[in-house]
């Protein structure tokens, strides 16, 4: 039996665990296309929420993990502000159980409150299954959950 997918304190209410093997590409310094209509155009990783690694290696993240993002292209009032987002899409492959390899055209994310909660009313493209099981109401807005 694998393990869950951790990542996040278990005391997050809408952050439940996904039986999925996800490598993780996004570290922090990497920018992400935002994926829905909050404002924001263009997020950099500044921190991986609960992120558990070995001294001095540098913190990474992968599809439907919490990431902490600055808005480096968006709206005027959206900008330069610090904001959680959920990662929805990521470039690397990845396997899940059943064989299949699972890769997208760009890494997107979807900006969310501290709880969870979309800011955005819809999410634009794809979701990944992983992220979609495990923060549901990204799930619901999302348009294709592959």
């Amino acid at each position: 039996m694998a393990k869950p997918l951790g990542g996040l304190p278990k005391n997050l209410p809408l952050g439940k665990n996904v039986t999925a093997t996800v490598s993780r590409p996004l570290q922090v310094g990497s920018r992400l296309t935002c994926a829905d209509n909050s404002g924001a155009k263009e997020l950099q990783i500044i921190a991986v929420r609960g992120y558990r690694g070995v001294r001095r290696r540098v913190p990474c993240a992968g599809v439907a993990d919490m990431v902490i993002a600055s808005v480096k292209k968006g709206r005027p009032d959206m900008r330069k502000k610090l904001v959680h987002a959920i990662i929805i899409r990521q470039k690397q492959a990845y396997t899940r159980y059943n064989g299949a390899k699972v890769r997208f055209h760009d890494n997107a994310a979807v900006v969310v409150g501290e709880e969870g909660m979309p800011k955005g009313t819809e999410v634009k493209g794809a979701v990944a299954r992983e992220a979609a099981e495990r923060w549901i109401k990204i799930g619901g807005l999302a348009s294709i959950v592959i």
